[in-house]
């Protein structure tokens, strides 16, 4: 995580489930007010659940205070649905930083078919977004909302930045062939 970075942030906020491997009585806000026992499953912040999974009592045990589990946007269902077709997942309603939340899963999970699948979604998603991007005319108005609608963060800003860089590059074209 970038240190200042709001997407990194942003991203670290996104919840992730774990499964607490000791009771933590100390914990309990997190449970709403209930003692947190062996076993409790909680969505946490993925900064939590992931200090949570790498801390490990005082004493003499080998536990951890909890297991990080794979987070539902990145189950194996959307997983299938992205092999299947890409473009029609809306990776917006898996997570808003659904590329981001996949990169810090894979910096704790060895998941080479993970890494796989998203850099193709990645990249088949990115034509369709210069395509688009190139084509139309007016962004503040969200060109077209169903698709702009599907978008995580990350292609939104990739969006942007194509439509804005097809922009200049027209204008300065109109005002190079006027001189």
């Amino acid at each position: 995580m970038a240190y200042y970075s709001p997407e990194s942030i942003l991203t670290d906020s996104q919840k992730a489930p774990c499964t607490f491997e000791l009771g933590v009585p100390g914990l309990s806000p997190l449970n709403n007010g209930s003692a947190i026992e062996k076993g409790t499953k909680l969505d946490l912040p993925l900064w939590m659940a992931e200090m949570l999974a790498v801390s490990k009592p005082a004493g003499p045990s080998s536990a951890s205070l909890a297991s990080l589990d794979m987070p539902s946007a990145l189950g194996q269902r959307v997983m299938n649905a992205l092999k299947a077709d890409p473009k029609s997942v809306d990776v917006r309603a898996q997570a808003q930083w659904f590329y981001g939340l996949g990169e810090r899963m894979l910096e704790l999970f060895e998941e080479e078919e993970m890494v796989d699948v998203l850099l193709d979604s990645f990249k088949q998603r990115a034509l369709e977004i210069a395509d688009k991007a190139q084509n139309t005319r007016n962004v503040q108005k969200g060109g077209d909302n169903d698709f702009m609608g599907g978008l995580d963060e990350a292609e939104r800003q990739l969006f942007r930045a194509a439509h804005d860089g097809s922009s200049a590059v027209r204008k300065w074209f109109d005002n190079s062939s006027r001189s």
